[in-house]
């Protein structure tokens, strides 16, 4: 061994493989979380947006709305090690429900949420105080409002087009791309 040269105790990992570095979320990676519908079979528009962000680099994983505490347990568990990146909820139907849930559960835990994006929820919500941006997409008369200390951007955006319907909101590539942009932006 040569002066100045560290050794390694037996059996300890010196490096990394760059696949393993590439599947740990990067401390300021954004990471966006889809919550689908009814019994997991609606609501797959959420998998082709997914599709759409990983396609423009954006970390996105797609589950069903029941497992939204889990979901939120495992953000909060990232956000106390150290992964600080924006986290983004977005969800149909009852996923909608289920992220603006997500939302006050993670602001009771002290988690910031930088963007929320309920799909034509079930019922109206709030929004919490630790979210910076809600965007509510609606077919029906479920807004979203203002809860006590949101100081953020709070959009209900109406889809008007008749051709849209609570069914198939989800999967419109036009407001896949508003929500593209909103992420990016």
């Amino acid at each position: 061994m040569l002066p100045g040269q560290a050794v390694a105790a037996p059996r300890t990992k010196l490096a990394s493989t760059s696949a393993e570095l590439s599947a740990r979320p990067r401390a300021s990676a954004t990471q966006v979380y889809l919550l689908r519908g009814f019994l997991n079979v609606f609501s797959l528009g959420m998998d082709s947006l997914a599709d759409e962000l990983r396609s423009v680099g954006i970390s996105a994983t797609v589950s069903n709305h029941a497992s939204w505490e889990s979901t939120a347990d495992d953000i909060a568990a990232d956000y106390r090690a150290g992964r600080r990146g924006p986290i983004v909820l977005i969800g149909h139907s009852l996923g909608a429900d289920a992220v603006m849930m997500m939302g006050t559960y993670l602001g009771q835990m002290g988690v910031p949420v930088s963007l929320i994006v309920p799909f034509d929820g079930t019922g109206p919500h709030v929004a919490s105080a630790n979210v910076a941006r809600v965007l509510n997409f609606h077919k029906s008369d479920n807004v979203i409002t203002r809860g006590p200390g949101f100081h953020g951007e709070l959009t209900n955006y109406y889809v008007s087009d008749s051709s849209v319907t609570h069914m198939n909101i989800d999967d419109n590539s036009r407001l896949h791309r508003i929500v593209i942009s909103k992420i990016r932006g």
